[in-house]
């Protein structure tokens, strides 16, 4: 351990708080009204907490966490914990409140600050120690108790503790007014992006263009029959592929497999709908794709393999973003069957969070080199009908987004769309030419509203760090100049422990830096 300032003793959590304390139920009126607080009442990384929901006693009895004002709320569970979801417990319906079970409840003993356990517990220092020692399956780890109970820290005398939360408390409020602007400035990029691309696809974007260019546009009655005739010239040709193919694999002695006749595209009803844009039609996306192909289920892991398999984390902003790679091997078939090509487009089709499901990512000429994973589906775009990029800002315009959470939405919690789903999408369409235009202005525009964003998140980072920094000084007693004249923490202890009826039993030091 780090050589402690005058006057603070090192102590375990569980020696300077109550971890899960028991509550005595039967004192409870189990018609009365009391606080309940799910998880999804705590703010990550804030602090914040909204006790406003209420219920009856009688129905949290059992199964439901107690804590009373003053506790100090921890998220045990992944992601939560490491999220930051915890708080202080301020002032309740009742003496106690109820909420998740997967919230520990640490209670301060006498001339502990709650605001000074709270920093303990919060800090991302800590946080990462109880990170790397959950137990549990995946999705489902916890921070055991022993984890808290036995974490140690240089505790201060009284008045220190509070000297520390107060000059804590004006430094975070400092810091979170400059946050606030940075994340006003960031809703209105998302608010700025929104607007371009819903002008996009209503034509407004390039209406100039449409003046200047009216030998390029069609009624949709043509658009669409040109649609239909560019899908069928697209099976054709895979057709005669095969045929050449199949007719190699016979003059070679029928050793490897058979090649696989291409399937006849699914009729896709659709009706020409003018929605009042010269050269501009509503289709189904399947007209303007291939069959979309679900990616392999082979397992895949890091170093395991000859082939990349790009799973959903490396769908990235639009495009591919292969740092974090798995691999396996595959033979010739799969390596065939899983292949992408320049201008596909891959899609996220099953998530937990809504907001995933159906996010599209571009495939560049470096991008070809891998295979793709069973939670994606390959979308590949037929030539002319559509330009590869303009799908992917098809698939984050408003509207085409709402249709995707629509059909993926699930009570399940694990949120879903099928290939089929896709197919059935209404984007609005135009011609080629028009459809260039639109990217052409899109790249650039966004490309700054990108820049400015990165810039924004930048100094987000910047201030967490900055928040950070100030908890380590705290912690080490560098954030206020200790008094001589205060009660050495030591005394404290000592008084705690003899209220507390016992002696610490002294084990392995768990203590981690702030």
């Amino acid at each position: 351990m780090t050589e402690l300032p005058g006057g603070w003793a090192s102590a375990r959590l569980s020696e300077i708080c109550s971890i899960n304390p028991r509550v005595d139920k039967s004192a409870l009126d189990p018609a009365s009204v009391v606080s309940f607080v799910p998880m999804s009442a705590v703010e990550a990384e804030t602090g914040k907490i909204d006790v406003s929901e209420t219920r009856n006693f009688e129905t949290v009895l059992k199964g439901y966490t107690p804590f009373r004002k003053g506790d100090v709320l921890f998220a045990k569970i992944t992601p939560c914990m490491e999220n930051g979801k915890m708080a202080i417990i301020p002032n309740l319906a009742n003496t106690y409140g109820f909420g998740s079970t997967e919230f520990h409840v640490l209670r301060p003993r006498q001339g502990i600050d709650p605001r000074f356990i709270y920093h303990a517990v919060s800090n991302r220092a800590f946080r990462s120690h109880a990170e790397h020692n959950m137990t549990g399956a995946v999705g489902q780890k916890r921070v055991s108790a022993a984890i808290l109970e036995e974490h140690e820290v240089g505790l201060p005398p009284i008045k220190e503790q509070r000297r520390i939360v107060e000059r804590i408390d004006v430094l975070f409020a400092e810091i979170d007014k400059g946050v606030e602007s940075l994340r006003v400035a960031k809703r209105s990029i998302a608010l700025y992006r929104q607007s371009l691309l819903k002008s996009a696809f209503e034509g407004r974007l390039t209406a100039d263009w449409r003046v200047q260019n009216p030998d390029k546009l069609e009624s949709p009655d043509e658009l669409l029959a040109r649609i239909r005739e560019e899908r069928e010239t697209r099976y054709q040709a895979d057709l005669d592929k095969w045929e050449q193919a199949l007719a190699k694999w016979k003059r070679d002695g029928e050793k490897r497999r058979k090649p696989r006749k291409p399937k006849q595209p699914r009729e896709i009803p659709a009706k020409a709908i003018d929605i009042g844009v010269l050269g501009w039609t509503l289709v189904p996306l399947g007209l303007l794709i291939d069959d979309p192909t679900y990616g392999t289920s082979k397992k895949c892991n890091y170093g395991a393999g000859a082939k990349g398999v790009l799973r959903i984390p490396n769908i990235g902003l639009g495009r591919i973003d292969p740092t974090d790679l798995k691999s396996a091997d595959f033979d010739e078939d799969e390596v065939e069957q899983y292949r992408l090509v320049e201008g596909d487009v891959l899609t996220v089709r099953s998530n937990g969070s809504l907001t995933i499901v159906g996010k599209p990512a571009l495939v560049n000429a470096g991008d070809t080199e891998f295979l793709f994973a069973g939670y994606l589906i390959r979308l590949r775009p037929i030539f002319v009908s559509l330009v590869p990029k303009n799908l992917v800002y098809l698939m984050i315009d408003p509207r085409v987004r709402a249709q995707i959470e629509a059909k993926a939405k699930s009570t399940s919690g694990v949120n879903n769309i099928s290939a089929k789903e896709l197919q059935e999408l209404s984007v609005p369409i135009c011609s080629s030419a028009e459809q260039s235009e639109i990217v052409r202005i899109l790249d650039a525009r966004l490309e700054a509203a990108e820049m400015l964003e990165a810039e924004i998140d930048t100094n987000l980072a910047r201030a967490e760090a900055l928040r950070q920094s100030f908890l380590k000084k705290a912690f080490a007693g560098q954030l206020v100049p200790q008094d001589p004249d205060d009660e050495p923490a030591s005394t404290l202890l000592t008084r705690i422990r003899t209220a507390d009826g016992r002696t610490p039993v002294r084990r392995k030091k768990m203590r981690v830096e702030a």
